[in-house]
C-alpha cells in the first residue's frame, strides 16, 4: 500500500507531563487530551503484537497453505499508508539470518476496526507469498500476479478500495469479497478472541490524515480527467456525459 518513510514517535507518560509542564513534549501528545485517560500497568507490547503474530500464522495456514516463511511484524507510521511489505529486510546479529518486514499504521486502528486491519495484514501477505513464490515487478508495482492471488483469497484489489477500480498499479488498496475466503477466515478469527488491544487516541493530526483519506479517487474512462471526492459521491464528467468510476 501507499508510503514515505519518516516515523515520528514518543514515549511520555501522564505524570510525567503533569510534573514537567515547562518541558518539551512529543507534538502529538501535547494536542491530545491525556486527562481522559488512566495509565495502566498492563504491559502494550505483548499485547499488541502478540495477536499480530498470530494472526499473520493463522492467515499463513488458511490463506497460504503455510507456504509464507516467518517474518518481523512491526507498527509505523507512514504517510497516506494502511501498510507495506519490505522482503529481506532485516537480519540477525550474526548475519546469517534475514528476515521480511510487515508493517501496519497504528493511526489507522481505531478506525478501521480489526477486520479492515487484518485486511490489510493479508495484503501484504500476498506481496510477501509473491516475494518467495511468484514474480514481484519493481518498484512496489502490483501486477496481474498479485491481483490474481488476492481474488485467490478474497480480497479485490481495487484503486479506489471500491468496486470498479483498477486492479493493478503502483498505488492499489483492496476491498473484502463478501462472504468470501478471506471474509469467513477473519471472521474465525476474531470469533476466536483476536482484538486490537490498544489503538491510537485521537489527536488533531490523527484527525486532519483520516479526513484527507476518506476522500475517494474518481475518474473518467473516456478522457481521464480525475477528482477527488467522498465515497460514493456519484461525479460526472461534463465533457464526455460519463460517470466517473
Amino acid at each position: 500500500m501507499k508510503m514515505s518513510k519518516k516515523v515520528v514517535g514518543a514515549s511520555v507518560s501522564a505524570r510525567l507531563l503533569k510534573s514537567e509542564k515547562s518541558a518539551p513534549t512529543d507534538r502529538t501528545l501535547r494536542k491530545t487530551d491525556l486527562s481522559r485517560h488512566v495509565e495502566t500497568r498492563l504491559d502494550p507490547i505483548p499485547q499488541s503484537y502478540g495477536p499480530l503474530g498470530r494472526a499473520w500464522k493463522f492467515f499463513n495456514r488458511r490463506l497460504f497453505a503455510g507456504a509464507l516463511p516467518p517474518c518481523l511484524i512491526t507498527l509505523q507510521r507512514r504517510k497516506r499508508s494502511l501498510g507495506y511489505f519490505a522482503g529481506r529486510r532485516f537480519k540477525s546479529a550474526d548475519g546469517v539470518h534475514v528476515t521480511d518486514e510487515i508493517a501496519l499504521n497504528p493511526t489507522y486502528f481505531a478506525s478501521s476496526g480489526a477486520k479492515d486491519v487484518l485486511s490489510t495484514l493479508a495484503h501484504e501477505q500476498a506481496h510477501q507469498w509473491q516475494q518467495h513464490l511468484g514474480k514481484p515487478s519493481g518498484s512496489g508495482y502490483h501486477n496481474k500476479q498479485w491481483a490474481v492471488k488476492m481474488r485467490e483469497i478474497g480480497l479485490i484489489p481495487s484503486d479506489t478500495g471500491r468496486p470498479g477500480g483498477k486492479m493493478t498499479g503502483p498505488r492499489m488498496s483492496h476491498y473484502i469479497e463478501p462472504g468470501g475466503l478471506f471474509d469467513r477466515v477473519a471472521d474465525r478469527l476474531i470469533v476466536k478472541g483476536f482484538v486490537l488491544a490498544f489503538v491510537e487516541c485521537e489527536s488533531d493530526d490523527g484527525l486532519a490524515l483520516k479526513k484527507r483519506l476518506s476522500k475517494t479517487r474518481y475518474s473518467c474512462p473516456a478522457c481521464g480527467l480525475n477528482a477527488w471526492a467522498k465515497p460514493n459521491a456519484g461525479l460526472m464528467c461534463t465533457t464526455c456525459k460519463i460517470v466517473l468510476v
